[in-house]
């Protein structure tokens, strides 16, 4: 079988259903709150229902980081058949409930049966952007993140977990690549968002093209852009139905990555409808996303 011909797993980020109180960006401030209607175990189900391979998830998801509530998630995931990977931050800006230490994050990844830790490092760029790839501030910030990183590759390797580095809404590729190439671990690697790069002024085709080499996870995501009176928006949609060309995507992943895994991602808004009226739009999106993705892009194992 080819690099490009093998299969793929299909498994989604809990953030796409973040509106029903999973991921992050809801239930802490005054502005998003809302209580969860689906926990992570009922988002299994789902899970098992709609012929997902695994889930992407977070501290939100988890509610608790005790033992005994850790290890009832493993042993749900297990029950389910579904693979586990965990997202955190440092500093995140948007939900404070998803950061943690490295080290912390190791352990709760390996508690809960995850196979992958993705991070998000959170780091605060000069402005104006343009141009600021490899800002000496930046590089202050970046050595930090590689300190604590390089203190805990011992445990990485002895829990025998993957660590991934996403090119967050921060993070410019090369600078990700950097930080991958210090650490030179085989167990690190990077997280390719295909959307998040516009947030540095980067173009998404290169950044993908970079970063697909040193890839181990993937924040599969789709977006409408919109110009109006008001200016230039960016509106998350279902996956193939707004300006990242997926498809185009995919095919440079299958052909410059070894990734064995698509995590789709959509982001959707309250925006001027009711709680009740967004949320049944986000879960026809995931829907939508989920039959694009496997009827069309011929991502996912189960079901088959």
């Amino acid at each position: 079988m080819s690099n490009y011909d093998r299969p793929i797993q299909l498994g989604m980020h809990t953030y796409t259903l973040h509106l029903h109180g999973l991921g992050e960006s809801w239930g802490f401030s005054e502005d998003h709150a809302f209580d969860q209607s689906i926990d992570l175990f009922k988002l299994m189900d789902y899970a098992v229902e709609w012929g997902l391979d695994g889930l992407h998830v977070t501290n939100v998801d988890l509610v608790s980081l005790e033992p005994e509530h850790l290890a009832k998630v493993k042993k749900a995931a297990e029950d389910h058949g579904l693979y586990l990977e965990y997202n955190v931050s440092f500093n995140a800006p948007c939900d404070p409930r998803v950061n943690s230490t490295v080290k912390d994050a190791l352990l709760n990844a390996k508690a809960i049966g995850a196979d992958l830790v993705k991070f998000s490092l959170d780091i605060d760029r000069p402005h104006p952007l343009y141009g600021s790839s490899f800002d000496p501030d930046v590089m202050k910030q970046l050595s930090k993140r590689y300190d604590e990183f390089k203190e805990n590759l011992p445990l990485l390797d002895e829990l025998g977990l993957t660590m991934s580095i996403e090119n967050h809404c921060d993070m410019y590729a090369d600078e990700v690549i950097w930080l991958v190439d210090k650490l030179n671990n085989p167990n690190v690697g990077a997280c390719v968002d295909t959307m998040n790069s516009l947030n540095v002024l980067e173009g998404p085709e290169e950044c993908i093209k970079k970063l697909a080499p040193y890839a181990n996870c993937v924040h599969f995501c789709d977006i409408k852009l919109v110009v109006d009176p008001d200016g230039l928006h960016s509106i998350g949609c279902p996956i193939g139905q707004g300006d990242i060309d997926t498809a185009k995507v995919l095919r440079t992943l299958r052909e410059k990555s070894n990734v064995k895994r698509i995590t789709f991602e959509v982001e959707s808004e309250i925006g001027d409808k009711t709680l009740e009226e967004a949320q049944e739009n986000e879960m026809k999106a995931c829907k939508e996303s989920i039959d694009y993705l496997r009827n069309t892009l011929n991502v996912g194992l189960k079901n088959r």
